[in-house]
């Protein structure tokens, strides 16, 4: 059904949207090309540091997202997450229905004192990241090492999933 707009003499017609998915869909674009552009005092998203953390605003908690390394070969699956200033008592690794996270906590205190000024600085964040590993896993042997601020999991494959490749042969028709 064709819309019927009345434009006032002098001013430019507006377009409206037919329905209202297509006015939902334009209103997440602007505000989507918004975030990305930034808002007044606060970095770009493509802007915020990853590692060790990100948005700290008067001293608050940080938001922390280590990176993953993984490596796959025919035995195992290799996990490597640079943790620095992490200690090893604060992180955990837990395995359960297919699904390994790895939770931990960074906290940083800094603090200075001399004659004229006495500085103490606090900052915190908490982290986690979750992977699904496959089914050929034997949870059974899933191992954790820890070393100068980086985690190290192996999770080795099930017998049956090392089997040896075999070639086939393809047949001509």
């Amino acid at each position: 059904m064709p819309k019927t707009e009345i434009v006032k003499p002098g001013t430019t017609p507006v377009a409206r949207p037919g329905d209202i998915f297509t006015a939902m869909r334009d209103e997440m674009d602007r505000l989507l090309q918004r975030f990305e552009q930034g808002w007044p005092g606060w970095p770009r998203f493509d802007e915020w540091p990853r590692w060790p953390g990100a948005l700290r605003r008067n001293g608050g908690s940080a938001l922390v997202v280590p990176e993953l390394d993984v490596h796959e070969n025919a035995q195992s699956i290799m996990i490597e997450a640079e943790l620095p200033g992490v200690e090893e008592k604060d992180v955990s690794v837990t395995f359960a229905n297919g699904l390994l996270t790895i939770k931990g906590e960074k906290k940083q205190e800094r603090e200075e004192k001399d004659e004229s000024h006495y500085l103490a600085e606090r900052s915190f964040g908490a982290f986690e990241r979750c992977l699904r590993l496959p089914d050929t896993i034997d949870e059974t042997k899933i191992e954790a090492r820890f070393d100068k601020g980086v985690l190290k999991i192996t999770a080795a494959k099930k017998p049956e999933a090392v089997k040896a490749e075999r070639r086939i042969e393809i047949k001509k028709g």
